[in-house]
């Protein structure tokens, strides 16, 4: 019995479905906290990860356990849980730390017992569902019964072609998972991973998505993951000696895209028709700053999705609505964990995407492509968005980070530069 239990936890397909839980439940959160309360969704998460511990236990032989964390994460996740130490709010703090925690030890589950190739069908097929759920919701909601589903906080205004929110919550977070969907269903594309006729539907059905939501936070990002997919198909086919020229040509590139684009802001504001969710998200960090000048280099203390009291709740009281985060996920790092801890995920997000680049650039396969593409539409976003500190937006940033480091590794690198141990 023990042994059959074993050979079962440890099996191909207890990963596979665990990774296909892991996933759902990351990027559903917004409709399991409305259907069964936090207590539902955190004895879930519990349980969840009981079993990824149990699956990794009978694997524990066949993972390769060396170098499997990158530096960056261990030390950002370990700055946050020594916020506990200054919170105003230490319980919280530790709490919310755990949560943090908990996500980034699916992610990890996810990276090291899949291929990057099953991860690009997990989520795949994970997020293909979550958004034909949300459109069949929307359109029985704005169609059929013209009726909002109010504890799902769809208003139904699929019928005048939205903004609408699906399961996820805000447009801005559909908007989101529309856009790293659509590029997971490209990469599946163009791997040949899932029948053609599955792909084509899957890329119209997230395109629908982001045209429905009318995030501009995600018209944005979804304009530099193309900028960045059109670079990365030119490099690819670049001679491998003179490829170092062009990537630093593109460097020199998106520096001047950047200043232009901070230049020309306005302009770009008002051609996006977002002027109004851009005059919030200056009224929240102008209010968040004047907090800032108390704590500026260890922050308020960790919490992740904000909670119910103070500084919180005066910040929302300044600004006359309700937030669950500095709508920026840089600033949210910075008052959360001060200038450090804005430098330590800065320095986690952009070592991730240099190696996924330069694994993008370099490897023949295309599924190399993902995860670059993925941190592309991640670092774009958090700078209007605190997703990829929460839930869903931090387990796809784990996944993508460990999967870089493994490919990857300066730890690999120096052991190839010292050669093999004269002693073995």
């Amino acid at each position: 019995m023990r042994s059959a239990l074993r050979e079962f936890a440890g099996s191909a397909r207890f990963a596979q479905a665990l990774t296909l839980i892991a996933v759902g439940l990351a990027f559903s959160t917004h409709a399991a906290r409305a259907m069964i309360g936090w207590p539902g969704l955190l004895a879930a998460l519990t349980v969840l990860l009981v079993l990824c511990g149990l699956s990794l236990v009978a694997r524990w032989r066949a993972v390769e356990w060396y170098g499997i964390l990158p530096l960056t994460i261990l030390v950002f996740v370990g700055w946050a849980a020594a916020s506990v130490i200054w919170s105003e709010a230490p319980g919280t703090t530790l709490l919310r730390v755990a949560y943090l925690v908990a996500f980034g030890v699916l992610g990890l589950y996810v990276a090291l017992m899949r291929d990057t190739i099953q991860i690009v069908r997990a989520f795949g097929d994970v997020l293909r569902l979550l958004l034909a759920l949300s459109i069949a919701l929307e359109v029985l909601s704005g169609i059929l019964l013209d009726l909002p589903i109010v504890f799902l906080g769809i208003a139904g205004d699929i019928a005048s072609f939205g903004p609408i929110q699906g399961v996820f919550g805000s447009r801005n977070f559909l908007g989101f998972v529309a856009l790293i969907a659509l590029l997971t269903f490209i990469v599946e594309w163009r791997t040949r991973s899932v029948p053609r006729g599955r792909s084509i539907a899957s890329v119209v059905l997230a395109a629908l998505c982001i045209v429905l939501a009318g995030s501009p936070v995600t018209w944005i990002a979804l304009g530099a993951s193309l900028v960045a997919l059109a670079a990365l198909y030119g490099l690819r086919r670049v001679p491998a000696p003179s490829r170092w020229r062009w990537q630093l040509a593109l460097l020199a590139t998106a520096v001047v895209g950047l200043v232009t684009g901070w230049v020309l802001r306005i302009r770009i504001i008002e051609l996006l028709d977002a002027r109004g969710e851009f005059d919030v998200r200056l009224d929240v960090w102008r209010e968040v700053s004047r907090y800032l000048a108390a704590n500026p280099l260890q922050g308020w203390g960790w919490m992740g999705r904000w909670p119910d009291s103070a500084p919180y709740v005066w910040i929302e009281r300044a600004i006359g609505r309700e937030l669950t985060s500095a709508l920026s996920a840089w600033i949210d790092a910075y008052f959360q964990v001060g200038v450090i801890g804005m430098l330590l995920f800065a320095a986690l997000v952009g070592v991730a995407l240099v190696r996924s680049w330069l694994l993008a650039s370099n490897r023949r396969s295309v599924v190399y492509l993902w995860p670059a593409l993925v941190l592309v539409a991640v670092a774009v976003t958090s700078f209007a968005e605190s997703f990829a500190l929460q839930e869903g937006g931090w387990l796809l940033v784990v996944v993508c980070a460990v999967k870089a480091a493994r490919d990857m590794s300066w730890r690999d690198a120096l052991a190839a530069a010292r050669g093999p141990d004269p002693a073995g």
